[in-house]
């Protein structure tokens, strides 16, 4: 699948980037390179390269256990030791300059 100039300019107006001409074309030109490297990787014959070590493979996963859960980096004693009780949500926002009864209110800082 190759990218298009078209695609270019509409991620670039996703991204609320103004492209030149020569960026654009530039971008294509790189995206289009990178998509044909993929596909020269994809040719490899991987069938008898091991899968690679994952980190979660060896800290804080509990195979007994699915989804979110079986990610259970809390029972690290390291982690533990640094945990403290959070501030209560009132108190956080008792001091806010604009706030609801749930989240700090902030200025719209993206202009489009």
């Amino acid at each position: 699948m190759k990218v298009t100039d078209k695609d270019v300019a509409y991620v670039a107006e996703l991204a609320n980037l103004e492209l030149s001409n020569e960026e654009r074309t530039g971008m294509l030109r790189d995206l289009n390179s990178i998509l044909d490297y993929i596909d020269r990787l994809n040719e490899l014959d991987t069938s008898d390269v091991p899968p690679m070590a994952q980190v979660s493979d060896r800290y804080g996963v509990d195979e007994a256990k699915q989804g979110s859960d079986r990610f259970s980096y809390a029972s690290r004693e390291d982690i533990l030791e640094g945990l403290r009780k959070s501030l209560p949500h009132e108190e956080a926002l008792a001091n806010a300059p604009d706030a609801d009864d749930e989240f700090f209110k902030v200025p719209k800082v993206i202009e489009r």
